[in-house]
């Protein structure tokens, strides 16, 4: 029989149509000559039931405020299916929907820490970490991950353990999969990590964003560790979808969580982000698969670039998330070499130190683009190391 032709690749946007029709942070905020391979945001062709259901809620004129339960029910669905986590109806029923997930978890640290007080995160960690943790004044306590970008249950504990001495309130921001490394937190690793919150009497919210992203391994959702019921989680189709444009987050509390979700601000969340990631929920899954492919067929590539290219360069392919965290500190080219390389070779890559201190020598990677594009851009980065 004759072979079923290939699905019209998701990143296989040419390069051309990106600079010319895309008018995003990714594509203005350096010059046209620098090949932006950093913020997190796709290359992709849209998934298609998204686009419709925006189009049809524009063109019938639905553009008034968010109502959350479909997307609340959208979610518990897909979770339930995905990852086998029963989000029962009583926790879809006091679930928020939230401008993003990070306005989620900035409001959620507000109502369980005091102004001043400690926030524990694994460094190096997402950079917005850092900015909003200072927006809403609270104290960052670092947790660095093992070598291998694992968490470090030894330095955690002292994290805690120093948050909680003077008895302030203090929580843990969790970031599950772990933004920048592509780490995918084992259950082992995490009913651990809810043993030492017990134990010390810290709080944690998990920043999920990146969960429907698996390329290997197995997601565990922090609110079905045992342990983890007084705790929050913070997902969103905008990661995996591509949807950074229609901003929408749902917050799930755990069963023991009774702080009152009215007091963290939805009014932001957008009735057209809704009805897209309610959308991308239900219907944008198998569009979901075909990019986990590509994006599996991108790690790979890369392996093979950094091998021809830049031999010298430390990479670990991701677990999870089309980021990669490369290890440059061995070629000596100072504590910031995205600096570098955007000076040098005109391609951006996101600063390591912007990711906290254990990011010196690093820089992270967005492999959400062609191939052609990767390709370009390591031979852009091998140009420098010449």
């Amino acid at each position: 029989p004759t072979a079923s032709p290939s699905p019209t690749p998701i990143l296989g946007v040419p390069l051309a149509d990106l600079r010319r029709d895309h008018p995003s942070v990714k594509w203005r905020a350096y010059p046209s000559a620098v090949l932006p391979v950093w913020v997190a945001e796709m290359d992709a062709v849209p998934c298609a039931p998204i686009v419709a259901a925006v189009t049809a809620a524009l063109q019938r004129g639905d553009l008034g405020y968010a109502w959350g339960p479909p997307l609340s029910q959208a979610f518990a669905t897909y979770a339930h299916d995905t990852w086998s986590w029963d989000v029962a109806l009583s926790d879809t029923d006091s679930s928020t929907v939230v401008t993003d997930v990070m306005i989620g978890v900035s409001e959620l640290l507000r109502l369980l820490t005091d102004e001043g007080g400690p926030v524990i995160v694994n460094t190096p960690c997402y950079d917005s970490f850092h900015g909003f943790l200072d927006a809403i004044r609270r104290r960052p306590l670092h947790a660095p991950l093992t070598e291998s970008g694992r968490i470090d249950l030894d330095k955690l504990s002292d994290a805690f353990r120093a948050a909680t001495a003077r008895g302030e309130r203090a929580a843990y921001l969790l970031c599950s999969p772990h933004n920048p490394t592509g780490t995918v937190h084992t259950r082992e690793e995490l009913d651990q990590v809810a043993a030492r919150a017990d134990e010390y009497g810290v709080r944690v919210v998990a920043d999920e964003i990146h969960a429907p992203i698996l390329l290997e391994g197995s997601f565990v959702p922090w609110l079905t560790v045992p342990g983890s019921e007084s705790g929050y989680a913070v997902h969103s189709a905008s990661k995996a979808w591509n949807l950074a444009a229609l901003k929408c987050a749902v917050v799930v509390p755990g069963r023991r969580a009774h702080e009152r979700l009215h007091e963290v601000h939805t009014h932001g969340a957008s009735h057209l982000g809704a009805i897209a990631h309610t959308a991308a929920y239900t219907d944008g899954r198998p569009w979901l698969a075909q990019l986990l492919r590509e994006l599996d067929a991108n790690r790979h590539l890369v392996a093979g670039l950094i091998a021809d290219h830049a031999p010298g360069v430390v990479y670990r392919m991701p677990q999870a998330t089309y980021l990669a965290w490369l290890d440059f500190r061995a070629l000596d080219l100072g504590e910031d070499p995205a600096a570098f390389f955007r000076r040098r070779g005109k391609v951006a890559l996101s600063s390591g130190p912007d990711y906290g201190p254990e990011g010196r020598g690093f820089a992270r990677l967005n492999l959400a683009s062609s191939p052609d594009i990767l390709r370009e851009a390591f031979t852009r980065i091998a140009s420098c190391l010449d």
